[in-house]
């Protein structure tokens, strides 16, 4: 594999569309989905312009830069080969169709490879700012407004983003959880219209809300029903040293309250303040219903874990008192009566994986079929909003699938989400 330190520099001012580039600064000092990227239009070069940077490195083997005038062929050169190249043969309407599947499938592959390398990115940036709390608290806060500010670079932008189910998790349980929480908060905040300085305390409270479990030990740090009382009390703990923490950082009064409060409830029956939901902020009452949502999607035992939709229906018949009944409402409207990561039966009988909502129809989802005659590495994604006569039947538990649909299905033990903007193209993924 080539090194990209080896590309050569060029300098920004002679920059055109269709060069590959690579951004030294990190994912966090620009506003693009990537560090490494083909210029698509002026826009973005106008934005590297405005970055400060003299040079940067390009990659010319991946570019696509128009050929020179020089380069150009001659039209009067072989005038036979030029009319054989202006008429080609008629396809059929079976290599029609196979070439529009094989663009479909192209189209879902690149959607879901630009959001998984932003999510390892993020997972990156993430695992930075753990690594200093302790030695550099202010470094820490400022690469966690630092992280949170990049992704509402490329979170708050015109049009909507579907949540998208991604196939690989973070590496680490404490990443991953992480991560979900602050994606799904931000995506929750941006639905009730929170403006830019209440979506950074919400991204930076999201993303160190259990920060004070770097002072608990190890095997109290996830709670578990075996706990005896005075276990129970050490893992309870980590939300005040997670206070004291976060005034080492210098962090704002907004995420410290969510690191604060991130366990209370609405019926005041949470810990450790036992306050009610008059007392939480905005931010606290969004990440304690979204923590609790992942917690019971991806338990420390993944034996015990729920389906999205199992845990969006417990969460509705049980836990209606515990949470804000107004935001509890409008999250099970974003996430959609089948999650991103659900297994279901459809009307047809056949096995499916919910992978990205239709959030005007949360009942018909976008799902991979498990179909015997289409082999998986070529599975497109089937939208039930566009298909009237076909719809899910019941939810059910992997474990529960025919052994034929849970190998092609792959769904996976940890559910891991991102974000992607809707106009980068369909919304669909192959998983």
């Amino acid at each position: 594999m080539q090194d990209r330190n080896s590309d050569p520099l060029i300098d920004v001012n002679q920059l055109t569309v269709g060069m590959f580039i690579h951004l030294d600064l990190g994912w966090m000092s620009h506003p693009f989905p990537l560090s490494s990227f083909k210029i698509a239009s002026t826009d973005q070069l106008l934005i590297l312009r405005r970055l400060g940077l003299t040079q940067v490195r390009w990659s010319p083997a991946k570019s696509d830069v128009p050929q020179t005038e020089d380069a150009a062929p001659d039209p009067a050169a072989a005038p036979a080969e030029a009319a054989d190249a202006a008429a080609p043969a008629a396809k059929s309407p079976e290599e029609m169709a196979r070439e529009a599947h094989r663009l479909a499938l192209a189209r879902q592959r690149e959607a879901l490879r630009l959001c998984e390398a932003q999510y390892s990115e993020a997972a990156t940036g993430f695992r930075g700012v753990m690594e200093k709390v302790q030695a550099d608290p202010h470094q820490a806060r400022m690469q966690a407004e630092g992280l949170t500010a990049a992704l509402l670079d490329k979170m708050l932008v015109e049009g909507d983003l579907n949540m998208r189910l991604l196939n690989e998790a973070a590496g680490d349980r404490s990443t991953a959880h992480a991560l979900n929480v602050c994606i799904i908060a931000l995506l929750l905040g941006r639905a009730f219209g929170l403006g830019r300085d209440e979506m950074m305390d919400l991204g930076v409270g999201s993303l160190l809300h259990d920060v004070g479990k770097l002072e608990v030990a190890a095997r109290l740090r996830h709670r578990d029903e075996s706990f005896t009382t005075a276990e129970t009390q050490a893992y309870q703990q980590h939300v005040a040293k997670g206070v004291a923490i976060g005034q080492s950082m210098g962090l704002a009064p907004g995420p410290l309250l969510i690191v604060a409060q991130h366990h209370e409830h609405a019926d005041g029956s949470g810990f450790p303040q036992r306050i009610n939901m008059d007392r939480m902020s905005t931010g606290a009452r969004i990440v304690a219903l979204v923590n609790r949502f992942d917690g019971l999607c991806n338990p420390l035992i993944s034996s015990k874990a729920m389906t999205p939709h199992e845990a969006l229906s417990l969460m509705f018949a049980q836990g209606r008192n515990r949470f804000d009944a107004t935001m509890l409402n409008a999250f099970i409207r974003m996430m959609g009566v089948y999650p991103p990561g659900s297994t279901v039966q459809l009307t047809d009988d056949r096995y499916a994986l919910v992978v990205s909502v239709n959030s005007a129809r949360p009942l018909k989802p976008r799902v991979m079929v498990h179909d015997v005659k289409v082999p998986k590495e070529e599975a497109l994604i089937l939208n039930l909003e566009e298909m009237p006569d076909l719809g899910i039947r019941r939810s059910l538990k992997p474990q529960f699938l025919p052994r034929p649909s849970l190998d092609y299905l792959s769904p996976r033990a940890r559910i891991a989400y991102f974000f992607d903007a809707v106009n980068t193209g369909p919304g669909e993924l192959v998983t």
